[in-house]
């Protein structure tokens, strides 16, 4: 049954190929009368009446159900008119950042070093940090690519290390635990020999 299947599948295929090449008629082609008579069916059926029919057989099947968004505002309407709204919706639903203008970029990235600083582990690695941050803010500082203008601030190295020294040593220094208690037979065992020694 398959190399039947495959056989007349074959066949269609190149019946197809030959009427396009040569724009021969299917009904000259060895199409049988029935095809014929289904395919010219198919071309006067109008298109608005077979939409009609697919969207009313898609309601009985319920496939129309529990939409998202049944009986609420559609989102970003008043967007409408915007010719970004795609890239925007999509920098949105995946949280890309790095993209922007560079002083945009510094300001989000000079709100979170203090976050940045804190994980790392050595001073000479703060030092780094700040330093490559500073020269960031000097190259966009230097490019005339438009935008909004560069207001971040360079930041002082050894402050920074200085404010991460004093972070770390104030999380460094935590509270004395307190002493665990025994366990019920060291307990006990202490009070049997503390009854023996009265």
């Amino acid at each position: 049954m398959g190399n039947r299947g495959a056989d007349a599948y074959r066949r269609r295929m190149e019946r197809a190929a030959r009427i396009r090449a040569a724009g021969v008629p299917a009904e000259a082609d060895g199409e049988t009368p029935e095809e014929t008579a289904l395919r010219r069916r198919k071309e006067q059926v109008d298109p608005a009446d077979k939409a009609d029919y697919l969207i009313r057989d898609a309601m009985l099947r319920g496939e129309f159900e529990n939409l998202q968004y049944a009986g609420k505002p559609l989102p970003n309407l008043a967007e409408a008119n915007d010719p970004d709204w795609w890239i925007k919706g999509l920098i949105q639903r995946e949280n890309i950042s790095g993209l922007g203008p560079p002083a945009l970029l510094l300001r989000v990235e000079d709100a979170e070093l203090d976050n940045v600083l804190d994980a790392r582990s050595s001073a000479a690695q703060v030092r780094e940090t700040v330093e490559e941050f500073n020269q960031r803010i000097i190259e966009a500082r230097r490019q005339l690519l438009g935008g909004p203008p560069v207001i971040t601030k360079l930041r002082d190295v050894e402050l920074e290390v200085q404010r991460w020294q004093e972070r770390r040593g104030s999380a460094a220094t935590p509270e004395p635990a307190p002493e665990p208690s025994r366990p019920w037979w060291r307990r006990r065992w202490w009070s049997r020999a503390r009854n023996r020694a009265q």
